[in-house]
């Protein structure tokens, strides 16, 4: 069934708008092979990721239903490298600790505005249903890498918490802290309930079919498959309800965002 003139301009504008993404961060040249720190002191390139917000996410919660799924691929096209994004080698104590022991103290909280608190352990992760897929994650420094990944779907560990009615989004706490340290450049990030239940939207803890390598957010990260990289929350401790993002760290939803990138970097 071909799709109504609406819906056609409206996936058209989606696709110009990953395009135009694109060729904007390379238009910014060799900066973006320095990464996010230097990203997020550059006004031209800030400038350019919260031009593009409003558009992308209007555009994908108009053409694209709850459920639809970003591409997905062949064990064919897996990238022979999987490139490492963001922090690589977190030095704080409590996450050496963790590495150390093999991640067997490690326990995932989920709280806040929640029911059922619960305290999970990685095994606990992987006893429950998980979902394998290939798919594509891009990096607002301009590469890709396609990757198989295994994890619990978030959906199922929320539901078996239970959203309190004021929930409107979850936020992930990490055991990384960036640029020197200190509780307020500890690296979180959030996501609205719309991806929160997208069946893409998995705690993954495989990479490729191996245990996730520290550089790649050992021992649990984020994949909601339809945003950028920095989304991609690594080194989860912590996943917590809340009705607000206002009054965490900076009140813009993230790290990044709250220096300035777009909090929804959705593609």
């Amino acid at each position: 069934m071909s799709q109504p003139p609406l819906m056609q301009r409206l996936a058209t504008t989606a696709l110009a708008r990953r395009g135009w993404l694109k060729a904007g961060l390379a238009s910014l040249g060799g900066l973006w092979l320095a990464g996010c720190d230097q990203l997020s002191g550059n006004p031209t390139a800030l400038k350019v990721l919260e031009s593009a917000e409003g558009l992308t996410r209007r555009a994908q919660r108009l053409i694209l239903s709850p459920g639809q799924l970003a591409p997905e691929y062949r064990a064919s096209d897996i990238s022979p490298t999987f490139k490492a994004n963001g922090s690589i080698d977190p030095q704080d104590p409590a996450y050496l600790a963790h590495v150390a022991n093999g991640f067997a103290d490690w326990r995932l909280s989920v709280e806040g505005l929640v029911q059922h608190p619960m305290k999970l352990s990685l095994a606990d992760l992987k006893a429950r249903k998980a979902r394998t897929q290939i798919t594509r994650h891009d990096c607002v420094e301009g590469w890709s890498c396609i990757g198989q990944w295994t994890g619990a779907p978030l959906a199922d560990l929320i539901h078996e918490a239970g959203l309190k009615p004021e929930a409107k989004f979850l936020v992930f706490h990490c055991m990384d802290t960036m640029g020197g340290g200190g509780e307020e450049n500890r690296y979180y990030e959030s996501i609205a309930l719309a991806d929160v239940f997208h069946p893409q939207t998995i705690l993954a803890y495989e990479l490729n079919g191996a245990p996730l390598a520290v550089p790649h957010g050992a021992p649990v990260r984020l994949r909601v498959e339809r945003h950028l990289g920095y989304k991609q929350a690594k080194y989860i401790e912590r996943i917590e309800a809340v009705a607000s993002l206002k009054d965490l760290h900076g009140g813009k939803g993230g790290y990044w965002p709250d220096r300035g990138y777009e909090w929804y970097a959705g593609i």
